[in-house]
């Protein structure tokens, strides 16, 4: 049964559902004191897995073709040859009483999938091409894939709202106490008819983003901030700084970012003189509710790191969580000093294309909601 929740489980994140690691195990747990009836079962998955009432009818969709019964597909076939089922066929269970069909959960088989239309040939090249372009390295695209990109925030920006949505509507509630739902279930027979919620956390952080607007990590950075601007009602508060040698207000207007101070993107990247001028600036919020999202390669031209400022930064803030558009296998090489800031952050995550960088907003949101 195992083997087939894994399946399952796959299936689900396929129609968009993405079950997290907990959800999961949360399932396998249910699943185990509740068992496999079918509707206990269909009870049990959904208490574990479903969170928003708007997704139940895609998880019923996927579970009534997932966990189907075989008694439909065991009609259609020749009935077995005279002598019993186990006739001209030996080994172990021969002879013995086996399980009834109706009762045996699994995958359909693939003869039995309805089959998918194919996508036009212009759709197909087009996603081709976006799916390519979702891969590419930011340090490796020209300057028509770099312009290209807008279309690839909207795709991955829709993604990511529905995500950040999803958590928000989760963290209003509250998330799920599996223990006592099933413990209340198993007065009812095992069936979970009342699903219990842990208390709410509480409201919306503050998000400080401060990225490197160098030539290194300036298409990540641009990225970054046009996937954060849709995003930014989940926020109490948003402030947008860019850098090279010293944080500046930055907005994004028709596309492109706008500076609302004297920038220099032609000066020596120096990450320690941003942080001694972040933690002067008084009109900056950075408290107990903020979350600080740096991105940056992390190369400080062999200039003082001043990590200190940061450990003190991480102090006073409810999380920092890093970036790095680079290679994982050019940190820490020539001239960056990643490892020495990785000390005082409480995620580092790669961002080296457009998808990576999506999917580490994606954890943002686990962080901040």
């Amino acid at each position: 049964m195992k083997e087939q929740l894994l399946g399952f489980f796959d299936a689900l994140r396929q129609a968009g559902l993405a079950p997290s690691v907990g959800e999961t195990l949360d399932a396998v747990a249910a699943v185990r004191v509740a068992g496999i009836e079918r509707p206990v079962l269909r009870a049990a998955l959904a208490a574990a897995l479903v969170k928003d009432h708007a997704d139940r009818a895609a998880f019923d969709a996927v579970f009534d073709h997932y966990f189907a019964i075989r008694a439909a597909s065991a009609a259609k076939r020749p009935p077995p040859p005279e002598g019993g089922a186990g006739a001209g066929r030996q080994g172990p269970g021969a002879g013995r009483g086996t399980q009834p069909e109706a009762g045996r959960l699994g995958p359909p088989r693939a003869r039995e999938e309805p089959p998918r239309p194919a996508p036009s040939a212009p759709r197909a090249a087009a996603l081709a091409r976006r799916k390519a372009l979702a891969a590419k390295p930011f340090r490796d695209m020209d300057a028509l894939e770099v312009e290209a990109l807008d279309d690839l925030v909207a795709d991955l920006g829709r993604r990511l709202r529905a995500r950040f949505s999803r958590r928000a509507r989760r963290a209003a509630r509250g998330r799920l106490d599996l223990r006592r739902t099933i413990r209340r279930a198993r007065a009812r027979g095992g069936v979970p008819l009342e699903l219990v919620w842990k208390q709410p956390r509480p409201g919306k952080s503050d998000l400080v983003a401060l990225v490197d607007l160098s030539f290194s990590t300036a298409a990540a950075a641009d990225f970054l901030l046009a996937l954060l601007v849709p995003a930014r009602h989940y926020f109490r508060r948003v402030t947008l700084l860019a850098y090279v040698d010293r944080p500046c207000p930055v907005s994004l207007e028709g596309g492109h970012v706008v500076p609302h101070e004297r920038l220099d993107l032609n000066a020596r990247s120096d990450f320690g003189a941003v942080l001694r001028h972040l933690g002067e600036r008084w009109d900056v919020t950075l408290d107990r509710n903020t979350l600080l999202l740096v991105l940056g390669d992390a190369r400080n031209n062999r200039r003082p790191p001043r990590a200190d400022l940061l450990a003190r930064l991480r102090r006073g803030v409810k999380r920092v969580v890093w970036l790095n558009p680079e290679p994982r296998a050019r940190w820490n090489s020539g001239d960056s000093v990643m490892a020495t800031y990785a000390r005082h952050v409480d995620a580092l995550l790669a961002a080296g294309t457009p998808r990576s960088l999506a999917a580490a907003l994606g954890e943002l949101a686990k962080l901040a909601l």
